[in-house]
């Protein structure tokens, strides 16, 4: 079974072209687009006015899609209008375990996500440009394809270390700019002093496929700005226990995409990689879009989605996602530090069924307590993914107090190694 599918209609503007000419959008060599294919398809076409393209993209309610779904035409015009020259960072490191939707992009369509770059450039301005990568395929594909572009803003291709906070926006800058990928207390924000002090657009590399399709179909734009890709993942499903990427329509209901993946059976779903934490009763009906699981008390992020089945405990997946939030912490908010300690501790305690109403009260007041206060959004993850175990599978927890659960007996991995999926 393919890894790739596409919910879109034949022929229509999706990115992954799944369709009639999948076969050109590899690549002869099946490593990546080449540039006559992607030329073909009409990429690199002519640089617009810049207004005009970034009215498009507003007018087309293009959202960006690093995970936080923030308008996209909104950060361009900040950056554009910061004092000084300002620079793009395409960002393509993904630090959600369960996600592998950029890692794609920048292996097989490596081209559309420069011309996005090329794009964004021009409507902020910027004469300099990053791709910030941690994948070693991706990597050569990127400097394939830059080497055989046409010209455009010079483009530098800095590779960092993978981790959970590596792709944080303040992270990608330090890092940039030589440092280390860990993230920095804010203000000021990367648009306002980024790069070397300069104005600085950090935009996931999804989000620039997307600005370049709207270039190149602006026909299509409100179609898609409203596709997204989705990484799908669990126990067995359709690929044999690889992920599904898939691109569908804004507003797809889950139940949809757990059929579509081979998860059927699904009892629960962790989403938005952690940050979304677990959701049980009701999830095939969420619609797969920010707004409906924000109003639903979940977080698409990034768009991958680990369905849980009838031999899956929330328990275990919740332990192990505490245990690998605890180890890649950046350790320099001592918050953090201690929060997802006492977070991964006492739930592992629970799964070992060695706890009572005391530890499950803490747990409860330290998942309210922990968000918001560390310098980047990894302790929120832990504490949302406790908050939803404990508020949506409280009976589980509950057959935890007084003995072991056999799908817990094994201590939690702290490598995330239940939600890392290769890329298709």
């Amino acid at each position: 079974m393919t890894g790739v599918i596409s919910l879109l209609p034949e022929g229509g503007p999706g990115l992954l072209l799944p369709h009639a000419d999948a076969a050109s959008a590899a690549g002869p060599s099946g490593g990546g687009e080449d540039l006559a294919g992607y030329l073909a398809r009409g990429g690199y076409a002519p640089l617009p006015e810049p207004q005009r393209l970034l009215d498009r993209v507003a007018g087309a309610g293009l959202r960006g899609r690093g995970g936080a779904g923030f308008p996209a035409a909104v950060k361009l015009r900040a950056v554009r209008d910061a004092p000084g020259r300002s620079v793009v960072v395409a960002n393509g490191e993904e630090g959600e375990p369960g996600s592998v939707k950029d890692r794609w992009l920048l292996r097989h369509r490596p081209h559309l996500v420069l011309d996005g770059l090329r794009l964004a450039a021009a409507m902020t301005g910027a004469a300099r440009c990053w791709v910030y990568l941690s994948d070693a395929p991706a990597e050569r594909a990127v400097r394939r394809a830059l080497a055989e572009r046409p010209a455009g803003p010079a483009v530098d291709v800095v590779r960092t270390e993978h981790t959970y906070v590596a792709g944080e926006e303040s992270a990608v800058v330090r890092r940039v700019d030589g440092g280390p990928a860990l993230p920095t207390a804010k203000p000021p924000r990367p648009f306002e002093s980024g790069v070397g002090g300069a104005p600085t657009l950090v935009a996931n590399v999804e989000t620039l496929a997307r600005i370049a399709l709207t270039h190149s179909r602006p026909d299509a734009a409100a179609a898609v700005a409203a596709g997204h890709l989705v990484t799908l993942s669990g126990r067995g499903g359709r690929a044999g226990g690889a992920a599904v990427l898939a691109e569908v329509p804004a507003g797809t209901r889950l139940k949809v995409l757990a059929d579509l993946g081979g998860h059927g059976t699904a009892e629960a779903v962790l989403l938005g990689g952690l940050f979304g934490g677990l959701y049980g009763d009701g999830w095939p009906d969420l619609p797969l879009d920010h707004d409906g699981m924000n109003a639903a008390g979940t977080a698409l992020g990034c768009g991958a989605l680990h369905f849980l089945h009838p031999g899956d405990c929330p328990v275990a997946v919740a332990t192990e996602a505490a245990a690998y939030l605890a180890a890649q912490s950046a350790r320099q908010c001592g918050v953090c530090v201690a929060g997802t300690g006492a977070l991964a501790s006492t739930l592992a305690a629970v799964a070992r069924g060695a706890t009572g109403d005391d530890e499950t009260g803490q747990l409860h007041r330290w998942s309210r307590q922990l968000p918001g206060r560390g310098a980047c959004g990894l302790l929120d993850a832990a504490a949302r993914v406790v908050a939803t175990l404990l508020d949506r599978f409280p009976d589980r927890v509950d057959t935890h107090r007084d003995a072991a659960c056999l799908v817990c007996a094994d201590p939690a991995p702290e490598d995330g190694r239940r939600f890392r999926v290769p890329v298709p």
